[in-house]
C-alpha cells in the first residue's frame, strides 16, 4: 500500500471504531405517546418499534381470533409518513410506516408488515406474506393494540435511540 493512503486508512478504521461502539453502546429511551412519537421523529431521531403480537387483539381472514401467536417483531422506522386531520379523509391524525423483507418461510415470500399509530395512541399492525412471482397474498392478518406508556397493557412499545 502507498504511504500517502496510509494516514487514511488509520482514519477511516477509527472513525469505523468509534461509530460502532456508539452504535453498539446506544441506550433506548421509551417513547410513550403519539406526540413524543411524532416529535422524536421530525427531529429525525432513530426510532425503533417493537411489537408483542400475542398480546395484541387479532383479526386474520376476517374474523376476530381468540388469541394472537406468541411472537415478537421490531425494526428501525425509516420512511414514515405523517398525516394531519382531514389531510386524506381521516377523522383524526396518523402516522404510517412499513417495511418488507424477503423470507424462507415453505418457500420464498415477502413479509410485509405495515403500522398505523393514531393520535389517540392506537395502533394497528398489517402483516401480510406476499408471493414474490405475482404479488398475491397469502396471509393477510391485523394486529390492533396501543402504545405501551409504561402503565397500560399497549403491545407495541416504541424506543428512542440516544
Amino acid at each position: 500500500m502507498k504511504n500517502k493512503y496510509k494516514g487514511w486508512l488509520y482514519i477511516a478504521v477509527f472513525v469505523l471504531v468509534v461509530v460502532w461502539s456508539q452504535s453498539v453502546n446506544a441506550e433506548t429511551t421509551q417513547v410513550t405517546n403519539f406526540e413524543d412519537l411524532m416529535e422524536n421523529l421530525n427531529r429525525g431521531e432513530e426510532v425503533k418499534v417493537v411489537v408483542h403480537y400475542g398480546d395484541c387483539k387479532l383479526i386474520s381472514d376476517n374474523e376476530v381470533q381468540d388469541r394472537s401467536p406468541q411472537a415478537i417483531g421490531g425494526m428501525k422506522i425509516h420512511v414514515f409518513e405523517y398525516f394531519a386531520k382531514g389531510a386524506v379523509g381521516n377523522t383524526q391524525a396518523f402516522v404510517a410506516f412499513s417495511h418488507s423483507s424477503l423470507i424462507n418461510y415453505r418457500g420464498f415470500l415477502y413479509n410485509y408488515v405495515k403500522f398505523k399509530v393514531t393520535k389517540d395512541n392506537q395502533v394497528t399492525v398489517t402483516a401480510q406474506y406476499v408471493e414474490p412471482q405475482d404479488y398475491e397474498i397469502e396471509m393477510n392478518e391485523k394486529f390492533f393494540s396501543e402504545i405501551n406508556d409504561g402503565k397500560n397493557e399497549g403491545a407495541v412499545y416504541f424506543y428512542r435511540v440516544d
